[in-house]
């Protein structure tokens, strides 16, 4: 099967990530998220004890001698050399990822970081929030992949409670709503659905389907080049 680019979007929680991962490893393809990258710097931000409500504090980091980011074919993200994979999954690093995701010059960061590795070559899937417009715009396939608001909040217990975290229910689907209307409204690069995306809603499939769903729309669009 020839290889294409493919960019999966849609709203924090949906399961693009995952999925992602999954697509990648059964057709042999490369995953990058973007989201692991804004989560990288709103780690720095975090362990440095940065006020995230301040775009300038947050700009000073952008740049090697603090943001040391590289990805390894295993789905890993490291940070100078330190594997922070699991570490960027935190509830207070999603809250900061989502606040300075709003700030121009970070956006251009992730932008530029992932238009380096992608452009030149074919076999990536990419997922993240405006991946399909900003970061990835010229990739073969476009997804946007949403699921309920409720829905997603029950997933991210769910992925918590792995992770050796506790939360409320309701804490969670208030914070989901909070995240959509901050990503639906911001001023640069608002969440959205383009207009050559096929979205897909996995409110009520399970996890298999929306990978084989997937798979197929790769297949289908690989054949037509």
């Amino acid at each position: 099967m020839k290889k294409i680019n493919v960019a999966i979007d849609g709203p924090s929680g949906a399961g693009k990530s995952t999925v992602s991962q999954e697509v990648a490893r059964r057709i042999n393809y490369t995953f990058i998220s973007s989201g692991s990258v804004y989560r990288a710097i709103a780690y720095v931000v975090n362990e440095l004890g940065i006020d995230y409500e301040n775009e300038l504090e947050v700009n000073k980091i952008l740049n090697d001698e603090f943001l040391q980011i590289h990805l390894d074919n295993q789905q890993k993200i490291y940070l100078k050399n330190k594997d922070i994979t699991s570490l960027i999954r935190a509830d207070i690093i999603s809250k900061i990822s989502s606040n300075i995701a709003v700030y121009k010059k970070v956006r251009q960061y992730v932008v530029d970081f992932v238009q380096k590795i992608t452009k030149a070559n074919k076999g990536y899937i990419m997922d993240g929030r405006d991946t399909t417009y900003r970061i990835m715009p010229y990739a073969e396939l476009k997804i946007y992949l949403t699921a309920s608001a409720p829905e997603r909040a029950r997933r991210r217990i769910l992925q918590n409670l792995e992770l050796g975290y506790n939360t409320d229910f309701y804490e969670v689907l208030a914070d989901v709503e909070a995240r959509d209307l901050r990503d639906s409204s911001r001023k640069n690069d608002p969440l959205k659905i383009v207009e050559d995306a096929q979205v897909i809603d996995c409110t009520h499939m399970s996890f298999e389907e929306v990978v084989e769903e997937i798979i197929r729309k790769i297949k289908v669009k690989a054949d037509e080049k």
